[in-house]
């Protein structure tokens, strides 16, 4: 079986488990998966190597050593000899410090872009060492990459426009496990609305708690409950405060993906309201929208970016103008009026999801993506 490297700098973070879900389902290749550091654990009966590894409290050093250099020889030895048959990295950054491993080895490099990467404007970028490397180098990873991977058409849209070659840029959903993730049961769902996201602006959770003071006055058994972490915790904390939501609303910080999942099937609803930045950040998708909507809960997402690829308005859920609560208020009223149409939509989302979205077909074409550039 051949062996394909997942790389990405930082390893099995809470809030990235797409990626290991991605990789976990290849069946015709191996995924070693290969960083600087683990946040997390890996999955079980996995290959993973970092400069955990190699370097114990060393590590952190190490893993900045390779940020300024990008030297591979680290990378190089935790491999031990073994020759996988391509690379594939996660979000641009990250191509940018596969790409010498990948020369080094004589083997394709794949990238996928996630958002950031193809969003964010130069003087953001600038503001942290890794992503300084990649604008300062990504003109190489556009000329030398194999195959560039876009989670959504928004993004390809984008990764054009910075200068990635049209011929080798494709769009590829990662889908969502809807074997694991099945559709819940009426009796299920309890009086929440759900948020998950990480606290920061683009992610509009400012917008969402106040739309659910005005959509709830009358339904104070209702809850908002949120998960994720982030710079703004403490802001929205007080703003909730402010607004009288008192315990109504539960900042329950970042979890494991099966207690966010678990969540998912006791929400009336799940609210994404997502808003574009001064610095270009916007969604790149929502794949939690796609989580939901395989659990059989009714969406609602913001018109920016990739969500509109996610979310069929008015059939799976309803799409929003960005930064408009009054808007978010009244369909979250809506539906939370209604479980029938709660029900319907949520049914609808399902179907939805299991039809273009499932992960056992996405990565048999991602295998297929591999074996054409393998064949190159």
């Amino acid at each position: 079986m051949r062996e394909v490297v997942i790389f990405r700098r930082n390893l099995f973070k809470v809030s990235e488990p797409f990626i290991a879900q991605q990789a976990q389902q290849l069946r015709r290749y191996r995924p070693l998966y290969l960083g600087r550091l683990r946040h997390g654990d890996q999955p079980a009966g996995a290959e993973a190597f970092s400069f955990d590894d190699l370097a114990g409290r060393w590590s952190r050093p190490l893993a900045a050593w390779q940020m300024i250099t990008r030297d591979t020889r680290a990378f190089e030895r935790l491999l031990g000899g073994r020759r996988p048959s391509l690379i594939h990295a996660h979000f641009g950054v990250d191509g940018v410090y596969a790409l010498p491993l990948a020369r080094q080895l004589g083997i394709p490099l794949v990238t996928t872009f996630h958002g950031f990467d193809a969003l964010l404007t130069t003087p953001a970028l600038m503001c942290s060492p890794d992503w300084a490397q990649y604008r300062l180098l990504r003109s190489g990873l556009a000329r030398d990459g194999a195959l560039f991977i876009c989670v959504s058409a928004f993004i390809r849209d984008r990764v054009l426009a910075i200068g990635f070659p049209a011929a080798r840029t494709r769009v590829h959903y990662i889908g969502v496990d809807c074997d694991a993730i099945r559709s819940r049961e009426p009796a299920e769902e309890t009086p929440t609305v759900l948020h998950v996201a990480r606290l920061v602006e683009f992610k509009g959770t400012q917008y969402l708690i106040r739309a659910f003071a005005t959509a709830t006055r009358a339904r104070t058994e209702t809850r908002l409950v949120i998960i994720g972490g982030g710079p703004l915790e403490h802001r929205l904390r007080a703003l909730a405060r402010s607004l009288g939501l008192g315990e109504r609303v539960r900042f329950l910080g970042a979890r494991p993906h099966a207690e966010v999942c678990a969540w998912m099937r006791k929400a009336a609803l799940l609210v994404l309201p997502s808003v574009r930045t001064i610095t270009g950040r916007v969604e790149a998708l929502g794949q939690v929208l796609l989580e939901a909507a395989a659990s059989g809960v009714p969406v609602i997402g913001s018109r920016d970016g990739g969500i509109p690829e996610s979310v069929i308005d008015g059939l799976t859920g309803y799409l929003v103008p960005g930064r408009d609560p009054d808007a978010l208020a009244r369909r979250m009223i809506e539906l939370l009026d209604d479980s029938a149409l709660r029900y319907r939509m949520g049914a609808a989302a399902r179907a939805h999801v299991e039809r273009n979205f499932d992960i056992r077909r996405q990565t048999e074409t991602l295998e297929n993506l591999y074996d054409a550039v393998l064949s190159n």
